[in-house]
């Protein structure tokens, strides 16, 4: 990874190196309340913590070979940037879930979705003493969710791990506090895997969460957060910033019975097993393949596809163009998956649909 120019994680929270880069928090829009208040060379966006890596490092090296263009993210989860997108105070939103006909129904035009990226989620924990690859079966992630397993010498957890000493220890379970595409694609994952998590729980960017001890963390560097500074915790988080935290992850075992941790491989393989992908048919957790990842998942960039700022519009369509083709080699630079060439050829034709 080239540290020079990716915009690290400080703190558990990711923060640019180059002020340059990205004007984050609620000061980017403090001086506007509509695109249309910004100059016609400002592009701003919003949504997915699980694309923000990315964004980061893609948006830097656009405005580093087009200078008088800046692009402004500010990574405050699927939810939030749908919410901000329909109410149209951001450009653009990300989402790692493409929004439902409800959300579509609010939506004051019409909305043109493209994938953006692929990633892996992986499922870390804190236990002093115990590093990186730690064993979980896909049922065992399940009712760990579920509250039916509270303590890390659990048998179910020990047969896995023989030879590791598991702690009898409290299992904190650390989820998402915000509506989260990053937990739309755990709880998919889940609810693929348990008959009984998909009825009592279901998929969505909010869910009811069963597990008594379960606490929650606004982004995924605040669930990175929670589980680095709680012993006995366990959190499902975006690779990226798993990698940068420096913390202990698990291998998680496929549909296949191989156990895998996700990387750019893994994920790739996960994509490759659905060579069509749209805004209604966008699932790739739990493939059935031996090199699959089983929690991997495509991001989604959100567009109008007439921008109510024509000429901001028309460089906003160039940026995307550009972000869902020619940039997709920075992806890997960050622990990301470059979308596969027969979907990056999707998402150019949704963006020409830009008027």
């Amino acid at each position: 990874m080239d540290r020079n120019n990716f915009v690290g994680v400080c703190g558990l929270t990711l923060c640019p190196r180059r002020a340059a880069i990205l004007v984050l928090g609620a000061a980017a829009f403090a001086v506007a309340t509509s695109p249309a208040s910004y100059a016609a060379t400002q592009i701003t966006g919003a949504g997915s913590t699980f694309d923000y890596p990315f964004f980061s490092k893609a948006f830097y090296e656009y405005s580093a070979k087009h200078p008088d263009v800046t692009v402004n993210y500010q990574s405050i989860g699927s939810g939030g940037g749908i919410q901000q997108f329909t109410a149209q105070t951001v450009d653009f939103g990300a989402s790692d879930v493409p929004m439902n006909a409800q959300e579509l129904s609010r939506a004051p035009g019409k909305v043109l979705q493209i994938p953006v990226t692929l990633g892996g989620e992986g499922i870390a924990y804190n236990l002093p003493g115990i590093a990186k690859g730690l064993h979980f079966t896909r049922e065992l992630i399940a009712d760990i969710y579920l509250g039916k397993i509270t303590k890390w010498n659990d048998p179910a957890i020990a047969k896995l791990n023989p030879g590791v000493k598991l702690p009898d220890m409290a299992i904190t379970v650390v989820h998402r506090s915000d509506g989260s595409g990053t937990t739309y694609i755990f709880t998919d994952f889940l609810s693929h895997v348990s008959a009984e998590w998909k009825q009592k729980v279901g998929t969505d960017k909010s869910v009811s969460w069963p597990a008594p001890s379960s606490v929650g963390g606004k982004g995924n560097e605040g669930v990175a957060g929670l589980v680095k500074q709680t012993p006995g915790a366990i959190g499902y988080v975006e690779l990226a910033y798993l990698l940068e935290n420096n913390m202990p992850y698990g291998l998680v075992q496929n549909k296949q019975g191989k156990y895998l941790y996700p990387d750019i491989a893994t994920v790739a393989a996960a994509a490759a097993t659905k060579p069509n992908v749209s805004a209604s048919d966008f699932s790739i957790v739990d493939s059935d393949c031996a090199q699959c990842y089983p929690i991997s998942g495509y991001s989604w960039v959100l567009l109008y596809q007439k921008p109510a700022d024509a000429q901001r519009g028309k460089l906003l369509k160039e940026v995307m163009d550009w972000l869902a083709t020619k940039a997709q080699p920075i992806a890997k630079t960050v622990e990301y998956v470059p979308l596969p060439k027969n979907v990056q050829q999707q998402a150019q034709h949704v963006v020409s649909q830009m008027q």
